[in-house]
């Protein structure tokens, strides 16, 4: 029994940190539009899926996967830069609520769309640098896992240094502060919150490229993994960036774990139980702000 179980924790484990770090690019980009707007937008699912969607399509065309996965990201930032245009600008005076409506209705709209320029099947893409396994600690991982994580790390790296070292980055946290104060030293606003929904999509669709190969991609996948990223959103602290990482891997273990101890019944229910928890007991997450309400 104890042979068997470090090599079966190691494999919950890794499983687990492959899906965590998807959780966790999801969750920087309810973080980052919640920031620059402080509404949660329910569409980025649908990033996700249409990344994913895209270069499967792409690459069905022969396209080379190194072309085919920057065109897709692209189509899908152009897809968020329409939806901030089109669909939050002119609705810029109303309430919060009616913003979240929105996007909830942005959401249903692009996966109806999906259906017509796909289909309803399942799509898989091909592994970036193969499928053969590789030991660790008696478990295995594959090759996909691997970009995963240095493309997550990348990706986490490159966003801490835009945010502390590029004067773009430190205006829009100055607007996610101080919306008022940011206009009144010249930031515009408008422009800070056209680039949040656009770098939010990039993220979406790189975790849905990045998993496509893992698990099958189709025209409803951005609506499981949408709600995984919020949990983890709100698990790590709406807002925070650190938080949406450590939300990430901390709900992709959870998840991993009790497939694999308990049941695989309850794996996407865990995400529901501890968004609920974390609303009762912690509502501002694990480094969310305490007290006050941003401006």
């Amino acid at each position: 029994m104890s042979a068997q179980f470090m090599p079966q924790f190691m494999q919950y484990l890794l499983s687990g940190l492959t899906v965590g770090a998807i959780y966790a690019l999801v969750a920087l980009g309810f973080s980052i539009i919640f920031n620059a707007s402080h509404v949660i937008n329910f569409a980025q699912g649908e990033f996700v899926m249409i990344g994913g969607m895209a270069t499967v399509s792409l690459s069905a065309a022969e396209v080379p996967l190194g072309l085919a996965i920057p065109l897709a990201v692209a189509a899908v930032v152009l897809v968020g830069l329409a939806l901030e245009k089109f669909a939050v600008e002119p609705a810029r005076g109303a309430s919060v609520i009616t913003l979240i409506i929105i996007t909830i209705g942005a959401s249903i709209f692009l996966r109806g769309l999906a259906t017509l320029v796909w289909d309803k099947q399942l799509h898989v893409l091909k592994a970036f640098s193969g499928d053969a396994p590789i030991a660790v600690a008696g478990a295995t991982l594959l090759p996909q896992s691997l970009w995963v994580f240095g493309i997550t790390l990348a990706i986490v790296l490159a966003l801490s240094w835009f945010f502390g070292r590029t004067l773009l980055g430190k205006a829009m946290l100055a607007t996610s502060h101080n919306r008022l104060a940011a206009q009144l030293v010249g930031i515009n606003v408008r422009h800070v919150l056209l680039l949040s929904y656009g770098m939010s999509a990039a993220l979406g669709a790189i975790a849905g490229i990045l998993i496509a190969p893992i698990s099958f991609t189709t025209y409803d996948v951005g609506v499981m993994l949408g709600l995984k990223g919020f949990a983890a959103a709100i698990l790590g602290g709406l807002g925070s960036g650190v938080g949406a990482v450590v939300g990430g891997i901390v709900l992709g273990v959870a998840e991993s774990m009790s497939a694999g101890y308990v049941s695989s019944a309850y794996k996407d229910a865990i995400a529901l139980v501890i968004t609920l928890a974390v609303l009762f007991f912690m509502p501002s997450g694990l480094f969310g702000k305490r007290g006050g309400e941003r401006v």
